[in-house]
């Protein structure tokens, strides 16, 4: 198979979708890897790298979406990138269609096919594809959450961790998945005061377990925010609902009981934010401003630490990867229930029933696309 790694062209997305080890991978099992020019270069990996793990590298993203069968990306794809899409050419990426009906609208209309890393599900309902740049944001949205709290980033003034004599900042982590719970052990690593609020009792009392002592459990509810709000610092979105549009915990005039200077981080603005203010911002310009709340909510945090984020991605997309390659994706997928979790959208048709319903399109089961596989 032709597989085809482009630059990211998303605004200030550093990452590239494999590293040159994964490029040798795919290549050892016969396929061919072409790699944009300077594709990995913000990453830290070079032309001449991916050249020696067997890689080809062509000038230009139209060369590399003109050859390759499978494109690998980090991002969904962007405008200008629409039109370079082909009829049957597989997609492989994060795609959060949910979050972007302009997206899902020129994918429909491309007849690719379309699989999300994002959706990408084990038996236990875990997502392993999202889990490694779900970890790098967790931990990210605590550290830039710190900064924005500086008085000269216009924050309240408040040091994390506090100093002897001098009590900590409040974290406030609104869901206990990876996000949260990566997010909750930099916090309470900082020495902040931290409260992990989640639907689930179960996923509450294993937090309760395994968290230091500065972290308490809450169960989420308008009521208990609401009661939170106005005393807490740093407030972390951290909600996920698999390929669907995530819920608004935080509504507009929550942000009248907060006080001026508090530090808003919605890692959740991929999938259309958990905090009703959020729009997504760039690393560029990161945060606006509302009723003297400061709102974070780049929409590709990871991108900001690239060579940690390129391995870790690779690490988790490159089984997947060579599965889609030697087989085909069809036959993959039929074999692999995980990997046919992640199709969102085949020839046209909208497959994924969460994103079908998050801007009434109609749904068709990804069977359908499947079953002329079956032995």
């Amino acid at each position: 198979m032709n597989i085809g790694v482009p630059i990211e062209v998303k605004d200030n997305e550093n990452r590239v979708a494999l590293t040159p080890a994964g490029v040798k991978e795919l290549c050892k099992h016969g396929h061919m890897v072409y790699v944009q020019r300077n594709a990995g270069f913000s990453s830290g990996f070079f032309d001449e790298h991916y050249e020696h793990a067997g890689g080809t590298i062509l000038p230009s993203i139209e060369d590399v979406y003109q050859i390759a069968d499978m494109i690998i990306k980090v991002k969904e794809p962007v405008a200008q990138e629409y039109d370079l899409i082909k009829e049957n050419q597989l997609v492989f990426t994060y795609f959060h269609f949910a979050s972007y009906r302009p997206l899902t609208e020129a994918m429909i209309k491309s007849k690719a096919i379309c699989l999300a890393y994002e959706t990408v599900e084990k038996a236990d309902r875990s997502l392993p594809l999202l889990i490694p740049m779900s970890e790098v944001a967790g931990r990210m949205a605590v550290q830039e959450g710190a900064k924005y709290l500086e008085k000269p980033m216009l924050g309240r003034g408040i040091l994390l961790g506090g100093v002897p004599g001098v009590n900590p900042a409040k974290v406030l982590i609104l869901g206990g998945g990876i996000v949260g719970t990566q997010a909750a052990k930099m916090a309470a690593g900082l020495g902040a005061d931290v409260t992990i609020m989640d639907v689930s009792l179960p996923r509450l009392r294993y937090l309760s377990d395994i968290m230091p002592a500065n972290v308490s459990t809450l169960m989420s509810n308008e009521y208990n925010i609401r009661e939170l709000l106005p005393t807490h610092d740093l407030i972390i979105g951290a909600v996920l609902i698999p390929g669907a549009k995530a819920p608004h915990l935080i509504t507009r005039d929550m942000l009248k009981e907060m006080r001026p200077g508090t530090v808003l981080v919605d890692v959740a603005v991929d999938q259309g934010g958990c905090i009703e203010t959020c729009k997504p911002t760039t690393h560029q310009d990161p945060i606006f401003i509302i009723d003297e709340v400061i709102h974070y909510c780049v929409a590709n945090m990871p991108g900001a630490v690239p060579y940690t984020s390129t391995v870790a991605l690779t690490n988790a997309t490159l089984p997947y990867a060579l599965q889609l390659a030697n087989k085909g994706w069809k036959r993959a997928c039929q074999e692999n229930r995980e990997l046919k979790l992640g199709l969102n959208v085949i020839h046209g048709e909208v497959v994924y029933e969460a994103v079908a319903e998050a801007f009434h399109l109609p749904y068709a089961p990804a069977d359908k696309f499947l079953i002329d596989e079956l032995v």
